[in-house]
């Protein structure tokens, strides 16, 4: 893989964070219109299913044969991506976000399972540093140790595994099959989780949506379907303890969002905890042992 390659690989893992830091907001803001959680999920991913899926249709039907890691993909990142937005939603953002960013360390320890990666000393203390900088972020000392105390905190747990699964999957899967394919096995699988929700909760399908609301999910759509993409294209060539560490970045940007958009200013401690997530993405591409 050539430098500039890598350099896109990273920059679009990098744009995802980037997005996904920010899309709590549009999230929160159709619950607000009374879009349930599910439903928008459901539209959002199954937008660009339709409107774009068809186009890698080729690329696909040729990668038929990786169906087992194509359905493993699709469904922990359909879980990832449903369990984290309701948990949000649902629950204590804090305790939310604190224990789905425990999945660089799930990552790691799959990658070294299932890929075979092996850290250097330097990248253990990078991942060290990566999920200390979130713990200095998220910790709150009333809200205790980082265990599930209710739904909301295992869909946000559930939601943290299950994204260090579908990275590792994306990684495994390389190369051999096309990043449109892969994209769309993820439209799938969120479509297909959210979907099957929505079969228990119909009425949640069926509700009036305003003119905002749907501007605001085509919106979502879209950017949906950009970040999918540029994730797949990322997994695939960067390893996947380096991309769980560099995706910790959306805790930065989610903090500044949350200052500019809702007002809330970062304390001493939030700047500490965002200096060393920073830190330890500089020295991230050095984390692989020889």
């Amino acid at each position: 893989m050539s430098n500039w390659q890598r350099a896109l690989a990273i920059s679009g893992l990098l744009y995802s964070a980037i997005l996904w830091g920010l899309f709590w907001y549009p999230f929160r803001l159709l619950d607000a219109m009374g879009v349930n959680g599910l439903a928008a999920i459901c539209i959002a991913y199954t937008l660009p299913l339709l409107v774009v899926g068809w186009w890698y249709g080729k690329e696909v039907l040729l990668a038929r044969r990786y169906w087992a890691w194509l359905l493993v993909l699709g469904l922990t990142s359909g879980w990832s991506n449903v369990g984290y937005v309701l948990g949000v939603l649902e629950g204590e953002v804090m305790r939310v976000l604190l224990l789905f960013y425990l999945s660089p360390l799930w990552t790691v320890l799959l990658a070294r399972v299932l890929l075979g990666e092996r850290l250097s000393l330097l990248g253990w203390l990078v991942v060290v540093l990566s999920l200390a900088g979130a713990m200095v972020m998220l910790w709150q000392p009333a809200i205790g140790l980082p265990w599930p105390a209710n739904r909301a905190e295992w869909l946000g747990l559930s939601a943290g595994v299950t994204f260090s699964l579908s990275v590792v999957a994306g990684r495994h899967l390389g190369d051999t099959v096309s990043d449109g394919a892969k994209t769309v096995a993820v439209w799938f699988g969120v479509a297909l989780l959210t979907a099957g929700g929505l079969l228990f909760y119909p009425q949640a399908a069926f509700q009036g949506y305003s003119a905002s609301a749907v501007w605001l999910l085509l919106g979502l759509a879209v950017a949906i379907g950009t970040v999918t993409y540029a994730v797949q294209y990322g997994v695939a060539r960067i390893p996947a303890s380096q991309s769980s560490v560099i995706f910790l970045f959306e805790l930065v940007v989610a903090a500044v969002a949350a200052y500019w958009l809702t007002h809330e200013r970062m304390a001493l401690q939030e700047w500490l905890g965002a200096g060393m997530i920073l830190t330890a993405s500089l020295f991230s591409g050095r984390m692989q042992a020889a």
